[in-house]
């Protein structure tokens, strides 16, 4: 997959974030989308989602098939999008038959494009909470428990906003090793961030504060 952003200009409540953006994302590979606050970093992960529309320029995937770009895409912004009354595993579980695009295999069955929800937990050291209610959880696991939709669902574009926010050290080398997962495998990551993620290969993207 191959994502473009060809001369993007947004524009919010009559104001110009950012003009003539322009930038390509290879497959495999990160874009690290820096700068001060109120800069534009979440406005473009939004657009990116197809979340806000661009007042000028286009984005473009190119792929083999005609999805929308929305359809590629996992976007984790600042909310967890968690129901409290929820378990932690039943939320997992939304959000994977909400998002998954099973495909039928040659011999008819039906592949599962994800991991399944208690090896999600797992990977993100919350299998011990999988009972439990979301609202009982921490900062860190709730954030945790977000990241962990990434895994039941197979999308190939990512797009994270302050994906470190409220994780431990610990968690912060899980994440940085399922991202990096996600590359070798031909993913890819556009992540707004003001922390060095570490991964490989990567380009940055500087945007300027707006007055």
């Amino acid at each position: 997959m191959r994502l473009e952003a060809r001369s993007v200009t947004l524009v919010r409540a009559g104001r110009v974030i950012f003009s003539d953006l322009s930038f390509v994302v290879e497959s495999g590979s990160a874009l690290i989308v820096s700068g001060p606050n109120g800069a534009g970093k979440s406005s473009l992960l939004r657009a990116l989602a197809d979340l806000l529309p661009a007042a000028h320029g286009s984005f473009v995937c190119d792929r083999a098939h005609d999805d929308r770009r929305a359809e590629m895409c996992h976007y984790i912004g600042h909310a967890d999008a968690l129901k409290n009354a929820l378990t932690v595993a039943e939320n997992l579980a939304f959000w994977g038959a909400l998002l998954r695009q099973d495909g039928t295999g040659q011999d008819g069955t039906v592949k599962d494009s994800g991991w399944p929800v208690d090896a999600a937990l797992a990977r993100f050291g919350l299998a011990h909470a999988a009972n439990l209610p979301a609202a009982y959880l921490s900062a860190g696991q709730r954030r945790r428990a977000a990241l962990a939709r990434l895994l039941v669902t197979a999308r190939p574009l990512w797009l994270l906003d302050e994906p470190l926010t409220a994780l431990d050290a610990a968690s912060q080398a899980v994440l940085g090793d399922v991202m990096q997962a996600h590359l070798a495998g031909g993913g890819s990551i556009v992540a707004a961030t003001h922390a060095p993620l570490g991964l490989a290969p990567a380009r940055h993207l500087a945007l300027g504060p707006r007055a």
